[in-house]
């Protein structure tokens, strides 16, 4: 696997390839310890929702289509790189709303008992798809002190990345659609 002699930070990876399918690889490169540090932002044309699902169950940062701008492209691998989490809007709102019908599992209280009450605030606004600047300027601190709950929020909650993070805090009910 070229991704173990390289390391690299974002994987940009394509869902239909020859040989082995990018989910195959998307979820192979999640799963192996000595890739922790990689970022996953999977490209495709097709913005098939089970595409969508599966990038995310295997452990993808992000889901963009193909016919994306090169300076939205450009501006998805370096926030992936920053741990945030990308989905193109139309394939964002219909997960949204895939979620908002689906049955809502109990309230996670234990996990929200854990967090303090400003880790929860970074929360729903994670969940509310804001970025690190957004936050820190929201909540009147630094974007250093934006980063750093972050860090607690993901070792709390056990998520891998801010896409885990966008989970929990609709788990929670911290956020609604709009």
């Amino acid at each position: 696997m070229r991704a173990r002699a390289t390391r690299p930070d974002v994987v940009l990876m394509d869902v239909r390839m020859p040989g082995l399918d990018g989910l195959t690889a998307t979820r192979r490169i999640c799963a192996d310890p000595a890739l922790a540090g990689t970022r996953v932002l999977v490209l495709s044309m097709f913005e098939l929702d089970e595409y969508v699902y599966e990038a995310l169950q295997a452990g993808a940062s992000g889901f963009l289509l193909k016919d994306s701008r090169p300076e939205d492209l450009a501006d998805a691998v370096r926030r992936t790189c920053r741990g945030e989490s990308l989905f193109a809007p139309s394939i964002l709102t219909r997960l949204v709303a895939h979620y908002v019908a689906a049955p809502r599992p109990e309230r996670p209280a234990g996990a929200l008992r854990r967090l303090t009450p400003r880790e929860v605030e970074v929360l729903a606004l994670i969940g509310n798809g804001l970025a690190n600047d957004e936050i820190a300027a929201a909540l009147v601190i630094s974007v250093k002190t934006v980063k750093t709950h972050i860090t607690h929020l993901l070792a709390k909650l056990s998520a891998r990345d801010r896409a885990q993070l966008v989970i929990a805090a609709f788990n929670a009910g911290l956020v609604r659609p709009r």
